[in-house]
């Protein structure tokens, strides 16, 4: 049995001669194949489902997409407003009410009603597009931000910053997650995806340090009430801008149904895998929050806790650089296992070194925790392009999100309890819970984050049960080329 696929002539007829080479084409015939490549397709040949990139992709190799700098820079400024909305709150109600525990509660359900209301606003995204969602969101966010403005200088009552609060956090623009929608659908399985969820974490991390920065300044220095006033700005400014950006949108699937007959994304089991696991994430950042500054006080500095968080914040920033040149040779499910082990023990001698009043080791250890958390976000982002559908990708990125905001919120509200009866030292016990269990979760579930293998390696989405059909989630598999006598 021999092969003669590569034979643009057919098999020889008769007896093979020795003295020939196999390779028995002309010298032109080679030297054609050796520029077409082993594909034989030209170098640089790009098709829908890989779209041609460099040998070892790299950020210069992803900022040449396309198409890349018309959503990026108008995405940077719309996502301000995200790291803008919680501290804005909490420095203006605490302003209006003198307690800090109303504030927390305004902003924890601000954040309960955006994780829940989050991944709806990203099916319908996906279903009608982006400007179609993005626009209207945009204008009522900003009408829910005026109320709670309103409302808080006229020192209204709990139970109403409350019921105000549930629409500013529903209305929250999901850039991020649409800004990673738009490299999935650029780059769509090219090998530079890991690549553009490295270059996200990177975005959203130093998005979390500008943020808060510039709400604190204009609450402290111009008014409590311009922190959320700029939030609202910022958010019809640059959500217009950033809908403006049509052309690099996903294309809308309008009501018809997906393909496998999947109607949402949290149908596929590996994104309810990573929902459970992304909540461990939220716990680190929630809690790292509640007990740095409960720490600092401890002590009697509480000037250290925006250096010890920004210390924090930079490790993860430095890991998502490097995470994003590093070329893996493992696959993703395979990775984030043992990621979330690697952030579960960074995060396990927190509790010690606070313990020991050490501002310099706990910062050395939260540097630590930070550098652990990018190749978890990471590598579970990079997860969603292979395990879901075109289709419902928007919408996977929002549960994804919502659910760091979700799991934020409660590590938040915990850490402050425990600092409060316990000292402040018991907070930092929260992170260490919340990515032992995602670690725990991620290990027990790891087949459901690996989908199913195509003709062409691709993973694919798990067909429903009862169903032999396998989808894939980067378009169709190629035929294998068959021998022949």
């Amino acid at each position: 049995m021999q092969s003669w696929r590569h034979c643009p002539t057919g098999p020889p007829v008769g007896p093979r001669d020795p003295t020939i080479p196999r390779d028995h084409r002309a010298p032109a015939a080679r030297r054609k194949r050796t520029a077409l490549g082993n594909r034989g397709e030209p170098r640089g040949y790009q098709t829908a489902e890989r779209p041609a990139v460099a040998s070892k992709p790299g950020y210069r190799q992803l900022l040449r997409t396309p198409g890349a700098w018309s959503f990026l820079v108008p995405g940077f400024l719309a996502r301000q407003p995200f790291a803008m909305l919680t501290i804005g709150i909490v420095l203006l109600v605490q302003h209006t009410t003198g307690s800090f525990a109303v504030a927390g509660a305004v902003s924890a359900a601000t954040g309960i009603s955006m994780a829940l209301c989050a991944p709806q606003a990203g099916r319908l995204a996906d279903r009608f597009g982006q400007r179609a969602v993005l626009v209207p969101g945009a204008l009522l966010h900003a009408a829910a931000v005026s109320s709670l403005i309103t409302l808080a200088l006229l020192d209204a009552p709990l139970w109403a910053l409350l019921l105000v609060s549930v629409p500013t956090g529903a209305t929250v623009p999901q850039i991020g997650p649409m800004v990673r929608a738009r490299w999935a659908h650029r780059l769509n399985g090219s090998p530079l995806m890991p690549t553009a969820a490295a270059f996200e974490s990177v975005t959203d991390e130093f998005t979390f340090v500008v943020g808060p920065v510039l709400a604190t300044a204009l609450c402290t220095g111009v008014h409590p009430a311009a922190g959320l006033t700029a939030e609202a700005v910022l958010t019809v400014v640059g959500g217009l801008l950033f809908a403006a950006q049509s052309r690099t949108a996903p294309p809308a699937h309008g009501g018809a149904r997906p393909v496998g007959g999947r109607t949402s994304a949290l149908s596929v089991p590996g994104v309810r895998v990573l929902i459970v696991a992304f909540l461990g994430i939220g716990a680190v950042f929630g809690g790292m929050q509640v007990s740095l500054t409960a720490f600092t006080q401890s002590i009697g500095a509480p000037g250290a806790n925006g250096l010890l968080y920004g210390v924090f914040a930079g490790g993860n920033m430095l890991a998502g650089i490097a995470c994003g040149v590093v070329v893996w040779r493992s696959a993703p499910h395979q990775r984030l296992p043992r990621a979330y082990v690697l952030l579960a023990l960074a995060t396990a001698p927190l509790w010690f070194a606070a313990s020991l009043g050490s501002a310099a080791l706990v910062g050395a250890v939260g540097l630590l925790v930070g550098l652990a958390i990018a190749p978890a976000l990471i590598t579970g982002f990079t997860l969603v392009e292979q395990l879901v559908p075109a289709g419902a990708r928007t919408e996977a990125f929002t549960w994804l999100t919502g659910s760091v905001a979700l799991g934020q919120a409660l590590a938040a509200t915990t850490a402050g309890q425990l600092a409060d009866r316990t000292g402040a030292a018991a907070g930092f016990l929260v992170p260490l819970a919340g990515t032992a269990l995602a670690a725990v979760t991620v290990a027990v579930l790891r087949a459901r984050l690996a989908g199913h293998p195509t003709a062409d390696g691709a993973p694919a989405v798990p067909a429903p049960s009862g169903s032999d059909e396998r989808v894939v989630a980067r378009g169709e598999g190629h035929r294998m080329p068959v021998s022949v006598d």
